[in-house]
């Protein structure tokens, strides 16, 4: 079904398949969000893995450090089996706590030669947090002072906005290279963009082409990108205050804890009073009964107790269309199951 749209989206519009990354479908894309987001240009990419890496060996080299700075629970960390360091021969250092954002005091606490700091907003890991808009200005004057390059994670960039209510360029502004991608927020097929200067670039593009990721045609990924995007940025405050207000609504289910207490996002982690493995059988089941999924991913808390288990949270389109009543239901079911399955066992 969604192939079928982005092929009638391509019909109404008269796209041209892009090649190796030229053509005007491509193209006009890369200029619409270098636009948006303040800078001279952009490249589109098949995935953010390949872009991210990209950017911080260009800074890395340029430095003549390969060591870079992250979060402790950035994605290169925990969800790319270190192809920073198997790869391409960088080293990363941890910094800041690992549930809360990374500030200035978090960097002027680096005694290391570091060449980038990357900074990822929203933190994902720790449930969608921000710093505020003065914390994430002070970070930039500090990482500056320290001679850092700076690059932006953002993943979730486009559901930070409604947060700082700040232009995107304003966000960005700073920043020497970010990174978005299309299919999370967005709901695109997989793809990401790399923004920063002429120069960045063109290096960008060549350490694309040396990672085997210029590929015949990126069409698909651009044109479901394209379609999207504006009525999906549109949507994102809406998701945020609906996150909001269920977190509020489920409040008074004392077993439940959440992380930020007020969602800043449209995401926040919900902690549950049991196991892993019984949040995912009662899973199952609740979508059985209700039609709703409550989750894909779920993991032990962070204490490392295996009667403590927590998920992620995200308000989209699916979770729109119930009401606060429904899902408070749905959860009250939840709870209750789970803490009488964990009495008997």
């Amino acid at each position: 079904m969604f192939m079928r749209q982005i092929a009638d989206w391509c019909e109404q519009h008269s796209i041209q398949f892009d090649n190796y990354g030229t053509g005007s479908l491509i193209e006009d894309f890369e200029a619409k969000i270098a636009s948006l987001l303040g800078f001279p240009t952009a490249r589109f990419m098949p995935s953010g893995t390949l872009a991210q890496l990209a950017a911080l060996k260009i800074w890395c080299d340029e430095a003549d450090s390969p060591h870079f700075a992250m979060h402790p629970t950035s994605h290169l960390e925990i969800h790319e089996e270190h192809a920073y360091s198997n790869l391409y021969g960088l080293r990363g250092t941890l910094v800041g706590p690992k549930y809360s954002p990374l500030l200035a005091k978090d960097i002027k606490q680096i005694d290391e030669n570091i060449a980038a700091l990357l900074v990822e907003l929203p933190i994902r890991e720790a449930g969608g947090q921000l710093p505020s808009w003065e914390e994430l200005n002070e970070l930039k004057v500090t990482a500056k002072e320290k001679g850092l390059r700076l690059h932006l994670d953002g993943a979730r960039l486009w559901e930070a906005q409604c947060f700082y209510e700040r232009d995107f360029s304003e966000i960005c502004a700073g920043f020497d290279s970010v990174y978005v991608s299309f299919y999370k927020g967005i709901g695109a097929l997989s793809g990401a963009m790399l923004l920063g200067s002429e120069d960045f670039i063109a290096q960008a593009k060549l350490w694309q082409r040396r990672a085997g990721g210029t590929i015949f045609t990126l069409a698909p990924q651009v044109a479901s990108a394209a379609m999207l995007f504006d009525e999906s940025l549109a949507k994102q405050p809406a998701y945020r205050q609906r996150a909001q207000s269920l977190v509020k609504a489920l409040s008074d289910i004392p077993q439940l804890r959440f992380l930020p207490k007020e969602p800043q996002v449209n995401m926040v982690h919900v902690y549950l009073p049991f196991s892993a493995e019984v949040a995912t059988k009662l899973r199952d089941e609740i979508e059985a009964k209700y039609g709703f999924r409550l989750f894909n991913r779920i993991a032990v808390a962070e204490k490392g107790n295996p009667q403590e288990s927590y998920f992620e949270l995200t308000v989209g389109d699916n979770l729109m269309a119930l009401s606060n009543t429904q899902v408070h239901e749905i959860f009250t079911h939840f709870v209750s199951a789970g803490l009488d399955y964990r009495e008997l066992v």
